[in-house]
This record gives C-alpha cells, sequence and structure tokens, in this order.
C-alpha cells in the first residue's frame, strides 16, 4: 500500500490579513476583526494584535483591555467567502480532493497530483506561492503521511511557514509533544489522563490499550492510534457540514439555573464558528450531561433560522425550559449547537404541515 501525501493549508490570520491587505493603512498594526458590543467574540487578530495575547473566540471587551491600541473592524464574510473561493480555485489546479474545514483551511490529498510535481513537499510549496502572488496574502502548510500529522505541522511554522513530517521522523517528532496537541483532548480529558502520570504523547504510548478503552471508551483506541501517529481518515471532497457545536465540562456540577454564564459562552464560540459556513443553519441544539451521565438532547427550528449570536443564544436558553428533572438535579457537562445545514436559496423551510 503507497503512503498518502497529504498537505494541510492554512491561511495565515486570514480576515485580518484580507483587512490589512485591502486597506494598506492597517498593515503592521494590531488588527482586530469583531463587533465592538459586551457579547461580541473576537473573529480573528493579526499577529500584531496576537503578540498582546489576543485569540479568536475572545470576548472582544477583554481583547480590548489587553490591546487598547487595536484597530477593530466588522466582519465582513461576503468579501472573506470570496478570497476563500479564489484560494480553493488554487487547490484545485493540484488535485481534486481538496477537504475545506473553514473559509481559512483545507485538507488535500496529492498522493496524485495535477501538476506533475514530484513531490507533496514541492507541492505545498506551488501553492503558498500562488497564494503570495495571485492572492498578496501568506498561508502555512504542512505536509505528512495523513490529516492528524498534516494539520500539527502546517501550526508549526506559523506565519507563512512549510514544516514537513516525513514517515520514519513520526515517532520521534510526536513523543515530546504535551497531550493537549491531539485532537480531542481537552481540558477534562488532558486532567484525566495527568492523573495517571500522562503528560506527553510518549507517556500515552506506555499505556496499552485496554486500560485507554477502560477509561475513555471508545476514544481510547483513538488515542492509542494518534500518539503513534496512526489516522486512516480519508480526505473527503465537497463534504458539506451536517452540525457545529460546543461543549464544556463544569468544575462541579451544577443545577440547571446556573447554566447560563457557560450556554452563553458556548454560542457565542458556535455562532462565530458557523460565519465561516456558506450554508445556514435551521436547527438550534442544547445538549446536557447529567451528574449520572445521562445524556439530553433539546433542539428547536425556528420559522426563519437564527440571524445573530443573540437570537441562538435565547432560543438554547429557552430550551433549557423543556428539561424537567427537578431543582435538585445537577449536570456536569452542557453544549450548544447548530445543525440542519442547508444552502442560502433553500434556508427558508416550508410551513409546518401540523
Amino acid at each position: 500500500m503507497s503512503i498518502r501525501k497529504i498537505v494541510h493549508v492554512d491561511m495565515d490570520a486570514f480576515y485580518a490579513s484580507v483587512e490589512q491587505r485591502d486597506d494598506p493603512q492597517l498593515r503592521g498594526k494590531p488588527v482586530i476583526v469583531a463587533w465592538r458590543g459586551s457579547r461580541s467574540v473576537v473573529c480573528a487578530a493579526s499577529y500584531e494584535a496576537r503578540q498582546f495575547g489576543v485569540r479568536s473566540a475572545m470576548p472582544a471587551v477583554r481583547a480590548e483591555r489587553l490591546c487598547p491600541e487595536a484597530i477593530f473592524i466588522p466582519p465582513d464574510f461576503v468579501r472573506y467567502r470570496a478570497v476563500s473561493r479564489l484560494t480553493r480555485d488554487i487547490f484545485r489546479r493540484h488535485t481534486d480532493l481538496v477537504e475545506p474545514l473553514s473559509l481559512d483551511e483545507a485538507y488535500l490529498d496529492v498522493t496524485e497530483n495535477k501538476t506533475g510535481l514530484p513531490t507533496a513537499t514541492r507541492v505545498a510549496s506551488a501553492i503558498r506561492e500562488q497564494i503570495r502572488q495571485e492572492l498578496s496574502l501568506t498561508a502555512s502548510a504542512g505536509v505528512a503521511s495523513n490529516k492528524f500529522l498534516a494539520k500539527i505541522a502546517s501550526d508549526w511554522r506559523k506565519p507563512d511557514g512549510l514544516f514537513v513530517i516525513q514517515p520514519n521522523e513520526v515517532d520521534a517528532f510526536l513523543a515530546p509533544l504535551p497531550v493537549g496537541k491531539l485532537p480531542g483532548v481537552g481540558k477534562v480529558t488532558g486532567e484525566r489522563l495527568e492523573k495517571l502520570g500522562i503528560k506527553t504523547v510518549g507517556d500515552l504510548r506506555n499505556l496499552n490499550l485496554a486500560i485507554l478503552e477502560g477509561d475513555f471508551g471508545r476514544y481510547g483506541l483513538r488515542m492509542y492510534e494518534l500518539a503513534r501517529g496512526i489516522d486512516n481518515n480519508p480526505v473527503i471532497a465537497n463534504r458539506p457540514t451536517q452540525s457545529i457545536s460546543a461543549e464544556d465540562t463544569f468544575e462541579r456540577d451544577v443545577p440547571l439555573a446556573e447554566t447560563e454564564p457557560m450556554i452563553r459562552r458556548l454560542a457565542q464560540k458556535v455562532w462565530s464558528a458557523s460565519r465561516n459556513e456558506a450554508r445556514i443553519a435551521l436547527t438550534v441544539v442544547l445538549k446536557l450531561k447529567t451528574s449520572e451521565f445521562h445524556i439530553l438532547t433539546r433542539s428547536h427550528t425556528p420559522s426563519s433560522p437564527p440571524c445573530s449570536c443573540e437570537e441562538l443564544t435565547s432560543i438554547a436558553l429557552s430550551l433549557r425550559e423543556r428539561v424537567d428533572l427537578g431543582a435538585e438535579q445537577r449536570f456536569r457537562l452542557v453544549g450548544v449547537g447548530l445543525s440542519n445545514f442547508r444552502d442560502a436559496e433553500n434556508a427558508v423551510p416550508q410551513q409546518t404541515l401540523f
């Protein structure tokens, strides 16, 4: 079986870079793409703003405190989508196997490429150069034998970098990385692993599969494979988004009434992510996990799609009214999601028949 050649391309500070490209007065200055307001979150921050600790999905008021000199620009997603389409046109010159993750990043399978370039590294270099020459923007790229490794690699030399993980370098590259670098290992899983004495990917390799599956279920197998650089997920072209969600675990189990701040925060995160989509979501979903690990979901499809973060938040909060487990019930996790995505022209649902 031949080794796959996967490239992950990630545009550098995409929205902010488009703004700096189109307005020379913004170049070299800290730019934050966000609406102003107490409930707004940062869509993107230029590298000049990141030096002050500003990050995507951070509350805009906090970003303003960290970087008082920042120039705030309201997002223009119509323009960002147009530029994104041009980057995808460049990708498709080299391969038809392009799987976009958002407006600013994509996986490409270049095991065979259209331009006859001899290596995946040469393909990645050509793509980055075409983006620079034609769009006056920079992109970072990672090259590896699978999607998981390519995504880690693209982040390695950001911004404007190219990093290659050769098949014979995988074990040595992964071993010293913190386990938090593995997709799916968030704060809670990281803390559970630390209690087992696991801090690095190398440490994780020393745990046998039975222990991992016993403690983490199906995700235990995924961690076992990722720690060894195994990821057989193919690049799937033209896969439409089915849903976008975010969830978080409380530090202590809380009653339903105390879930509001977390729901608000997660709704902002989901709304921000949904702005990367050309398609529109019709349904809002609320997920709760009780202290006994029972999972409940409640959903609502309004007569017209949610058109603002405030509307999404309001619907998510109202879905709690459909949870009736008594005032004593405690919850350990909450999640907010958008699902039932449709193309924009088909996004107004037909009137319900019942």
